[in-house]
């Protein structure tokens, strides 16, 4: 009985090892072919100009290319969606915002994926302002005149954003909670629809990502009264955060970070890890992420991890207090 029970572990054993020897051949060999790089939204946005960055310079470490794919829609609920359900293997990685792990998963009650159990967070990598701008036909010079403003005529002025429940709505229905003010709410289909009423007048303010909105401040159109960032904008040195204006709830800006389905080998992580710090490292990176206003914010896994979790309970305690929900 005792030599049946060795000889059948003896054989498990072996079965184990050659169960795991492909994988860690598999492992210790990637990557072999190219890599899939989901964006959760449409081409010519911030987290593309990002994405395709990244992805330039990692396939450069890597030694295989990096292959962005466009999957816009629901707010980066879909391409989300595909990161998520991809197989965990590190051939299919994506991009995390804020949006897609902070506002949406609080927001949206039918979310396809759980921001949370379904990824492996890899790192984050990248802060990019977002900026409280209004129509310069507005008679406020600063933040204070314009609160003050929207509190001698409550429900007077309007703010834009790209879809009920989205980031810019969130935001701002967090900025009216914290500055005790009111402004009606008027939702687009799109931020490239939110910034044509903003620039037409038909709309008073709006908040959006600078680098999409620069462009329009320096032509003086757009009139910026705070940016939401750890620190003050290169490019708009004289705009406070919204922290220096006393409003330290509106959180430290918009983040995009890489992650991967849930269950890639914890190797596997590593390596992208380290291959993304490298790149955040090389100069000529730095040189044009500083042309898109972006300040790098590489990490470990799990410091990343506990980013996408406070994103989360922020957003889920502003859509509470703003009534914020979706079917």
């Amino acid at each position: 009985m005792a030599l049946r029970r060795t000889l059948l572990s003896s054989l498990a054993a072996c079965a184990a090892t050659a169960l795991l020897a492909p994988l860690a051949h598999a492992q210790a060999d990637y990557p072999n072919r190219p890599l899939r790089l989901i964006v959760p939204f449409g081409a010519g946005g911030s987290t593309d100009m990002v994405a395709r960055l990244l992805a330039d310079k990692m396939g450069q470490v890597l030694g295989k290319a990096v292959v962005v794919e466009n999957r816009g829609g629901a707010g980066g609920s879909i391409g989300a969606d595909a990161i998520a359900k991809a197989a965990p293997d590190g051939y299919t990685i994506g991009m995390a915002t804020v949006s897609t792990h902070g506002s949406n998963p609080a927001i949206m009650a039918k979310l396809p994926y759980d921001a949370v159990k379904d990824f492996a967070p890899i790192t984050n990598v990248m802060s990019v302002p977002s900026v409280f701008v209004i129509h310069n036909s507005v008679p406020a010079r600063t933040m204070q005149e314009f609160i003050a403003l929207t509190k001698a005529e409550p429900g007077k002025y309007t703010f834009a954003s790209p879809g009920s429940g989205s980031l810019g709505h969130a935001n701002i229905e967090n900025f009216m909670n914290l500055a005790g003010i009111n402004m009606l709410h008027i939702p687009y289909k799109g931020a490239g629809q939110a910034i044509n009423d903003a620039l037409a007048g038909q709309v008073t303010a709006m908040t959006d990502n600078l680098p999409s909105t620069l462009v329009h401040i320096k032509s003086g159109k757009l009139r910026p009264l705070a940016v939401l960032a750890l620190k003050r904008s290169e490019v708009l040195p004289d705009v406070p955060t919204y922290t220096e204006l006393g409003f330290p709830g509106m959180g430290d800006g918009g983040w995009f970070g890489l992650v991967a389905p849930a269950g890639t080998p914890p190797a596997i992580i590593a390596k992208l890890n380290a291959a993304a710090h490298k790149v955040m490292a090389m100069p000529d990176y730095l040189e044009k992420q500083k042309g898109i206003s972006g300040e790098s914010m590489g990490n470990t896994p799990a410091e990343f991890s506990r980013q996408i979790t406070a994103a989360i309970d922020r957003y889920t305690a502003v859509a509470k207090r703003a009534n914020i929900k979706l079917d």
